[in-house]
């Protein structure tokens, strides 16, 4: 079977090979509706790698634990022949597929994340639950990916194309364009339900919030705060002061909101 493909005038090129893909799970987010939960042809040239393929069929590699060619569990350096048949698969959360070849790297020991620009909200949702999260609206997608690697922190972005740097180790494309939802996707893809530590940091800036005295901070507070509350509590990292007024309550409320949800 030959594929062609159009070369943006009235020319065609016409495909050498051709591979057989199937995509299974979460990875079919990925894919155009006709391309989804079954088989279909891939045209290609020469005999590039099976991770070279897959991210030019829109896949990035970091959402990949294992690849079947023929059966036959392979890395990523794999190259593809002529009528090749290739399985891909997401993460395994509970199958144990040990025997195999595991694509990600191991887990980190503690989790922590970096976003990117589209994720602001998320950020936020993520410090109030206690949750190590670096975010700037100026982050480009290459100082991303150097921060995650030095401080080994999880990319968590709605851009795809960050994923698929070569360098990439750990990170998740967001699916949901809603910041509740995301904050769920995010708790149930890293299994982090029973890992919350509200108001332990700052939501502005990600710094350690820590107790302080009254007498310290009482110049920068107004008057009904320094009369009905005595509890105070200041970010190390940008001063921030928080008390547990009704705003405290409020994101009580909705933590136990997005509990519910994850």
């Amino acid at each position: 079977m030959a594929l062609t493909r159009s070369s943006g005038g009235s020319h065609t090129k016409r495909y050498t090979k051709t591979a057989y893909f199937r995509f299974y799970e979460e990875l079919n987010d990925f894919l155009p509706e006709q391309k989804r939960k079954k088989e279909f042809a891939y045209g290609f040239f020469g005999s590039p790698t099976v991770k070279d393929a897959i991210e030019a069929i829109g896949i990035p590699h970091i959402e990949i634990d294992l690849i079947l060619v023929n059966g036959k569990s392979v890395t990523f350096n794999h190259r593809l022949s002529e009528k090749d048949t290739i399985s891909v698969y997401p993460v395994f959360e509970s199958l144990d597929i040990s025997p195999a070849i595991k694509l990600r790297e191991h887990p980190l020991r503690e989790t922590r994340f970096i976003l990117d620009v589209h994720l602001g909200k998320l950020a936020k949702y993520l410090r109030m639950t206690g949750f190590d999260t670096l975010y700037e609206k100026y982050y480009s997608d290459s100082e991303i990916v150097e921060i995650s690697l030095k401080d080994k922190r999880i990319i968590l972005t709605r851009d795809r194309g960050i994923l698929k740097y070569k360098l990439v180790t750990h990170g998740y494309w967001i699916r949901s364009q809603n910041p509740s939802e995301q904050f769920r996707e995010v708790i149930k893809r890293f299994d982090l339900v029973n890992c919350f530590n509200p108001f332990h940091r700052c939501m502005s800036c990600n710094g350690l919030i820590k107790k302080t005295r009254k007498d310290e901070i009482i110049g920068k507070l107004k008057p009904k705060t320094i009369q009905f509350y005595n509890d105070f509590y200041q970010c190390a990292k940008c001063s921030k002061i928080y008390w547990q007024g009704s705003h405290y309550k409020k994101m009580e409320e909705f933590i136990s909101f997005l509990e519910k949800g994850s």
